[in-house]
């Protein structure tokens, strides 16, 4: 079996070396928001508040990944104190800061639909018809990628014996 080497949309490299809002903005770009938004929109007058700013929430979960952020509360720090980041994801100064309880809500959402999935096939498509990718089976490689999910090794201690106590 020969390996073919495919060519990236754009190097990782070259993305971190670009000052982070003209990064965001590359990276923005290629994500098709409206059938994301179309799931996550709220519906019902009931449960998230209405005011949320749900593009800008989607693009600061995509600027968490670029920027090394760990958490979700850290995400929501970062928003609130720094605001050349918080308009770089698409927040107005006026927005409210979401909660970390309404990214749970979205998250929660997104996983339980395909909609990224769908997505994802779309880009692929669009990259093939643009001649990124020439070739019919298509690999995604994260190696650039750090992996946030996993929780740290916890090394384990041996327990101490009880002592026994005398009569």
């Amino acid at each position: 079996m020969t390996i073919i080497r495919q060519g990236s949309l754009f190097d990782l490299q070259d993305l971190y070396d670009l000052e982070p809002t003209h990064r965001f903005e590359a990276v923005f770009s290629t994500i098709e928001i409206d059938p994301i938004l179309a799931i996550v929109s709220k519906k019902a007058l009931y449960g998230a508040p209405v005011q949320l700013n749900y593009a800008a929430m989607i693009y600061s979960l995509a600027a968490r990944i670029i920027e090394h952020i760990p958490t979700i509360k850290d995400l929501i720090r970062r928003l609130k104190h720094d605001y050349m980041f918080r308009l770089d994801c698409g927040f107005l100064l006026s927005d409210a800061i979401p909660s970390e309880a309404s990214y749970s809500r979205m998250i929660t959402k997104l996983e339980e639909s395909d909609v990224l999935e769908r997505v994802q096939e779309t880009q692929i498509l669009q990259a093939i018809i643009e001649g990124f990718v020439m070739d019919e089976t298509i690999a995604i490689d994260a190696t650039h990628i750090e992996a946030r999910d996993q929780a740290p090794v916890k090394e384990e201690k041996a327990k101490p014996e009880p002592k026994k106590r005398g009569r």
